[in-house]
């Protein structure tokens, strides 16, 4: 069954673990906070106090994708926060081997991810080594923007690369994904799903918009 992780970016921020509750109680798998800093990408979210008040409403899977630059200086944070996840940029990280033992060190679970422009080569040395990869299916940054087509071969190729292994690594996308596109990502390989908009926002409830997402992936 591939694991739905909505994305808190998405809430409303007001009602936020009124929010987050709702959706654990509506089926989420996981839920997924986006970490900006404004430099990396254009755009500025949250840090270490927000993923805390979110760990203090529920004892979900905390899935933090790290959309900074130098994440190494704030692992500590986060992991004390309540991360069970950590994933970071290859675009952001010259240690990454590092990177991500440290993340490990500090009893989270390792991830990494590349922007869409970004071949799959940069992964080969790594791959071995993560918890879980993640497919940006669009440019970080903002909420809202459609899925990008070639993510789908991606997705694909990467499955290939997991399996060529036999890694158990979890292959997660991110970006565009709605009832439209995420069965495409599902037959590409992807165990785990995020989706923002598709479950915070529509005049739905956030259980029944999780619902059709499992009903259009049949997942």
């Amino acid at each position: 069954m591939i694991k739905i992780a909505p994305s808190i970016i998405a809430s409303d921020f007001t009602r936020l673990g009124e929010q987050a509750q709702e959706a654990v109680a509506g089926g989420a798998d996981w839920l997924h906070l986006d970490v900006m800093d404004g430099h990396f990408v254009p755009n500025i979210t949250f840090g270490p106090l927000v993923v805390k008040a979110v760990r203090s409403v529920t004892d979900i899977t905390l899935d933090i994708h790290l959309m900074i630059e130098q994440p190494e200086r704030y692992l500590e944070e986060f992991a004390h926060a309540g991360a069970n996840r950590m994933t970071v940029h290859v675009e952001t990280c010259p240690h990454l081997h590092r990177t991500v033992q440290q993340i490990k060190e500090l009893g989270c679970r390792a991830g990494v991810t590349l922007n869409p422009a970004t071949p799959l080569s940069v992964l080969t040395e790594i791959l071995p080594e993560v918890d879980l990869v993640l497919v940006m299916s669009v440019n970080p940054g903002f909420g809202g923007q459609s899925y990008i087509p070639a993510s789908t071969a991606k997705i694909a190729r990467l499955r290939a690369m997991l399996d060529a292994i036999g890694s158990p690594a979890e292959l997660e996308v991110d970006g565009g994904i709605n009832v439209e596109t995420i069965a495409e990502a599902a037959q590409a390989g992807v165990s785990v799903v995020v989706a923002g908009s598709a479950v915070f926002r529509g005049e739905a409830s956030i259980g029944e918009n999780i619902r059709q997402l499992r009903e259009a992936c049949d997942c």
